[in-house]
């Protein structure tokens, strides 16, 4: 064979390629799908100043945020899913989490004790999960400390726990005692994440195709005028596993 048909073959073998790789981008863009998200009407407009100069609060965008893409079939796998708490509500019912009503209304929001507290969703089956959103409580512009978002396939999460968002960036949910215990939070480090302010657009935070079954969120009260901690919604997108 001469150099010019091994060269000849070559060019075809690069040819090929780029076309297989241009075939395989293509397919996996229309696979693509803006993320299925339905958000509430807004309450309020802005950042009050005391909020906004705060060091370890997130910078508003200034505009709506950027809807991501998910693969085709994701869906809300926490929808009107059980959930549990570390204590029992102090008003509302532990079902209105996963409702679907992410309003902020008057009796919409879920109040739990003071201090550190949890909720957690059981999907029901370890799936793939792209995005988890949670609407603390957005009728009034506050921020909640000590926001942290585990997932794990143990519903005691003792084990095999991914933690996915972070901001006690002071260690004070890992020191506060409840009850006169101290939370056992597994496999968490310094906060990284920065604090927020409850809007209408919720928290999104990626999962990154973590597989897990149950979600986990903790907080440790707002800058609201009282000490309770608040939930009106949270989200888990991901795909549902075939049956």
């Amino acid at each position: 064979m001469d150099t010019s048909h091994r060269a000849s073959r070559r060019s075809r073998s690069t040819v090929l390629g780029i076309i297989a790789l241009t075939l395989a981008g293509a397919a996996l863009a229309q696979d693509a799908v803006p993320l299925p998200l339905k958000l509430p009407k807004p309450n309020f407009i802005g950042t009050p100043g005391d909020l906004a100069e705060n060091p370890h609060l997130e910078k508003p965008l200034g505009k709506a945020r950027p809807v991501p893409t998910v693969p085709a079939g994701t869906v809300n796998l926490s929808l009107k899913k059980p959930v549990t708490a570390s204590n029992a509500p102090y008003s509302g019912t532990l079902a209105q989490i996963t409702d679907g009503n992410k309003d902020a209304a008057s009796g919409t929001t879920v109040e739990l004790k003071p201090r550190v507290q949890w909720v957690q969703v059981d999907l029901g089956a370890t799936s793939e999960l792209s995005y988890i959103l949670i609407w603390h409580f957005h009728e009034q512009p506050v921020v909640f400390r000590d926001v942290i978002v585990q997932v794990s396939s143990d519903a005691e999460f003792k084990t095999g726990v991914t933690t996915l968002f972070n901001n006690d960036y002071d260690d004070t949910a890992k020191a506060d005692k409840v009850e006169g215990k101290t939370p056992n939070i597994q496999g968490l480090e310094t906060g990284k994440n920065l604090e927020y302010v409850e809007t209408n657009e919720g928290k999104l935070i990626p999962a990154n195709k973590t597989k897990a079954r149950y979600v986990r969120f903790y907080s440790r009260g707002s800058t609201f005028t009282d000490p309770l901690n608040r939930y009106t919604e949270v989200e888990v997108y991901g795909l549902p596993i075939s049956r």
